[in-house]
């Protein structure tokens, strides 16, 4: 009695359950490291930056008006730092890097810099040194009180990227299995296809093979795509280790926006894991449900 039949039935099956798998796997392991690349390159970027803009911006606007020792008003600078400060702050609000904790902290902070540019706008415009001297010590005081909250927020946006730029060892594991299943898939593919030629007499299964290719290269593809993301989020995190000066920020934006610009196109590969996952299962279906067919109203031998 033939059992070719039976044994394409169960090979299909195999085939089935392992591209299912296979697929989720792999969707999971590639959007655990995809998702993070735009946020980093969108949101938390744009607003570690803006703080270190809005530290620079406020230090030197005390710089303008601690400089000046004359009886005249010079806050002409004091005032166009403030307004980059302001700025800058805006803009690290609409990155939300941290969420709810970054809003409040930016919400006192533009509090504090109201009552400093009080006492900065008054020292800057005294001519009387004793209270001069007096408006300086206040302003300082509210200075650093504004540095300090800034350094902590960045501290806090720091530890977000990091995270976002981690790979830690639960996605490790993951992408380990996704791994080891491709090549199982690929070697019951393989065993198939030799199968079929045994039994079958047939040299070249267009299908089968089709679909050995698609699971070895789309795995290839979406293994080198992480690497390279991995990568460049690394590479990004070493750029805004360290705050920056004012002159060298718009460098370190661009060098980060180099390094991140195919985020988005990684990301949005992942989407198309399902589609490569739904296309081998039909590829399957078609290289083996035909042969199967033959068998099935086959009396028994």
């Amino acid at each position: 009695m033939s059992t070719t039949g039976r044994d394409l039935a169960r090979r299909l099956w195999l085939l089935l359950t392992l591209g299912a798998v296979t697929t989720l796997v792999l969707f999971g392991a590639y959007r655990g490291v995809h998702d993070d690349t735009v946020p980093l390159a969108s949101s938390s970027t744009p607003g570690i930056l803006a703080v270190d803009t809005a530290k620079n911006a406020l230090q030197r606007a005390h710089a303008a008006v601690d400089s000046n020792e004359t009886a005249k008003d010079t806050t002409g600078e004091f005032h166009t730092q403030m307004s980059v400060a302001h700025q800058s702050i805006a803009v690290a609000a609409s990155a939300n890097v941290t969420g709810l904790a970054d809003r409040h902290t930016l919400q006192t902070v533009t509090g504090l810099i109201t009552v400093y540019s009080t006492w900065a706008e008054r020292a800057g415009r005294e001519t009387d040194p004793l209270l001069r001297g007096a408006y300086l010590h206040y302003a300082e005081q509210g200075r650093d009180d504004i540095i300090a909250r800034l350094d902590a927020l960045r501290h806090e946006q720091m530890a977000v990227a990091r995270e976002q730029a981690s790979f830690p060892w639960p996605l490790r594991l993951v992408w380990g299995a996704a791994l080891a299943l491709c090549v199982v898939l690929c070697a019951v593919l393989v065993e198939t296809q030799r199968f079929v030629r045994h039994r079958l007499r047939s040299a070249v299964h267009p299908p089968l093979l089709a679909a050995t290719f698609l699971c070895a290269s789309g795995a290839a593809v979406l293994g080198w795509f992480t690497v390279r993301a991995h990568a460049a989020m690394g590479d990004s995190l070493a750029e805004l280790h360290v705050a920056r000066p004012a002159s060298e920020i718009p460098e370190t934006g661009a060098d980060v926006k180099r390094y991140m610009a195919d985020a988005g196109f990684w990301a949005a590969l992942s989407e198309w894991v399902f589609v490569g996952g739904v296309v081998l299962m039909v590829l399957m279906l078609a290289g083996l449900w035909p042969r199967i067919s033959e068998y099935r109203f086959k009396v028994p031998r």
